[in-house]
C-alpha cells in the first residue's frame, strides 16, 4: 500500500470514528454545545464578557 492510499485509509477510518475505540463516557457534541451555550449566557449575565455583535448581511442585491 503507497503512502497516498494509506493516508486516506487512516482519513477514513478516523472520519467513520473507527480509528480508536469509543469511550463509552464521551457525551454527545450536541450536548457539549448546549453547555457551552449556557456558560456564555451566564458568563454575559454577570457582565463577564459582552454579548457578540450580529453581522450585518453583506448581500447587496436589493441595491441592484
Amino acid at each position: 500500500m503507497d503512502t497516498q492510499k494509506l493516508r486516506q485509509r487512516i482519513l477514513d477510518l478516523a472520519i467513520r470514528g473507527k480509528l480508536v475505540p469509543q469511550d463509552p463516557n464521551d457525551e454527545p457534541a450536541s450536548v457539549l454545545l448546549d453547555r457551552i451555550r449556557a456558560e456564555k449566557e451566564r458568563l454575559i449575565a454577570e457582565g463577564k464578557i459582552k454579548r457578540p455583535k450580529t453581522k450585518r448581511s453583506t448581500d447587496k442585491s436589493h441595491y441592484q
